[in-house]
């Protein structure tokens, strides 16, 4: 039995601005208009021969992935999910799944953890090592995927192959992000391969492993699993216990040390996708050496990489440029340091700027808002309510607001009296004031949504009834 397990979290902060915390760089949409969510949710189905995934996630972002993996596959309602309350890297997040797989498959379920964030362009050469793969994991070894490196990249770290094995090599060594000469020198050798993050063991073989060298958190894990109710759909751990996991990744947690870890080679198209010149890469080239995604008018320019969701760009006589305009935030940087542009997400974040978290378009359980003017006096947004679903029953203290529908039904509740809204009809909420929408048609329902008052900020919500379980 194989279970790909995706590993769903970070916030992807090289992509800024197009992602951000509350819309991360798994929902970013590649070349094809595909996100990197729906095609690892494919890759894991092909791995799996249908028989569903594990996903382990954030609750923040549950019922944005279940929403997208809805439009790959109906039965996404009945996968599994493990919701994380907090960040504690992939070794704790491994823990939790093999516990799961081993509670519901036995301890001889292979578990095929992979990225939810990283791209795989030939999908039978990947599901060719997968088969690698498998047989290794079945003697019991701890399996990691190599891929062929292409160029001395400075941003992965590497694997040195050693011994010969039935469908792949022993690791001789994990090494860490290389300087560019170290890079050059690894390529030349033909024994390195890039880590792709890709791993796949036997439950019980990575359980011993993690009681083995640290056993302080296999013990917590152990706790944790047996205090579960493990009927729930989605699983969720809670915050104190799984907060007090040590914050350890996997590679250092168990692969850098232990001596049944082994390596099966691919040359299936991986990508990370970990920074704007890995995105720009994935588009075809003019003749000089500009990739455009939208809009964008080029004048002797070159080597340029533009990116615009709505708005005409031009460029005059710049080289070397990613210049990416999302709406609310344009990213103009030199391709040669697209990695630092993470720095430009903590200066937001220290400075607790909106735009390190949103977009313009928000999404949310019931479906999403996009802000269509945010002013002193007036917030105004544009609200879309999936068919059958229903806001939190909610008031603010700080802002009133006012709601006209343009397209479906609205059911609406203001203080005691409930009504039925149509196009073209309003009604307004004052401040302090109980309130619900909901949506009972079958098409979406689209509101205008204007806010008066003295402060428009999100945390001014206070729930009472939430059927998606934030109240």
């Amino acid at each position: 039995m194989l279970v790909p397990v995706i590993m769903s979290g970070g916030a992807g902060t090289r992509l800024w601005p197009v992602s951000r915390k509350a819309h991360p760089k798994p929902f970013m949409r590649m070349a094809d208009g595909h996100s990197l969510a729906e095609h690892t949710l494919r890759r894991a189905l092909a791995a799996s021969q249908g028989d569903g995934v594990l996903t382990v996630t954030s609750r923040d972002y549950y019922f944005l992935t279940r929403d997208t993996y809805l439009g790959v596959d109906k039965r996404a309602e009945q996968f599994d999910f493990l919701l994380e309350p907090c960040g504690r890297n992939t070794a704790p997040a491994i823990a939790m799944a093999a516990l799961r797989i081993q509670d519901r498959f036995g301890p001889q379920a292979q578990l095929l953890v992979m990225p939810a964030d990283h791209l795989v362009r030939d999908q039978q050469g990947f599901l060719a090592a997968v088969g690698n793969a498998r047989q290794l994991a079945a003697d019991g070894q701890l399996v990691t995927f190599g891929v062929y490196p292409t160029e001395p990249e400075t941003g992965y770290g590497y694997i040195r192959l050693g011994a010969p094995l039935q469908s792949g090599f022993a690791v001789d060594a994990f090494v860490e992000k290389p300087d560019l000469s170290t890079a050059e020198g690894y390529l030349s050798s033909g024994q390195y391969r890039w880590n792709a993050g890709i791993f796949c063991f036997r439950c019980d073989a990575i359980l011993q492993a993690l009681e083995k060298y640290q056993p302080g958190l296999y013990q917590q894990a152990l706790m944790l699993w047996a205090s579960l109710d493990k009927t729930a759909q989605p699983l969720e751990l809670p915050l104190q216990s799984f907060s007090q996991l040590p914050s350890i990744s996997i590679d250092y947690a168990v692969m850098e040390q232990a001596d049944n870890v082994a390596v099966v080679e691919g040359d299936f198209g991986w990508s990370d996708i970990g920074s704007w010149k890995a995105i720009s890469e994935l588009y075809a080239q003019d003749e000089l050496g500009n990739r455009i995604r939208g809009q964008a008018v080029m004048v002797d320019s070159r080597n340029c990489f533009v990116q615009s969701e709505d708005r005409l760009v031009a460029a005059v006589g710049v080289d070397d440029l990613v210049i990416v305009d999302t709406g609310d935030a344009v990213l103009v940087a030199d391709r040669r340091r697209a990695q630092e542009v993470k720095q430009v997400v903590q200066r937001l974040t220290n400075a607790d700027h909106e735009a390190a978290t949103f977009h313009r378009t928000v999404h949310r359980p019931w479906g999403s808002y996009t802000v269509l003017e945010d002013a002193d006096d007036c917030k105004v947004k544009r609200l879309v309510v999936k068919p059958g679903q229903v806001l939190s029953l909610q008031l603010h203290h700080q802002r009133s607001e006012h709601w006209t529908v343009i397209r479906g039904t609205a059911k609406v509740r203001v203080g005691d009296e409930e009504s039925i809204l149509e196009r073209n009809e309003s009604t307004w909420i004052p401040v302090a004031t109980l309130h619900r929408l909901e949506n009972p048609g079958t098409d979406d329902l689209h509101l205008i949504e204007v806010q008066t008052g003295d402060y428009f900020g999100e945390d001014d919500i206070e729930r009472f009834e939430d059927v998606y379980g934030r109240a």
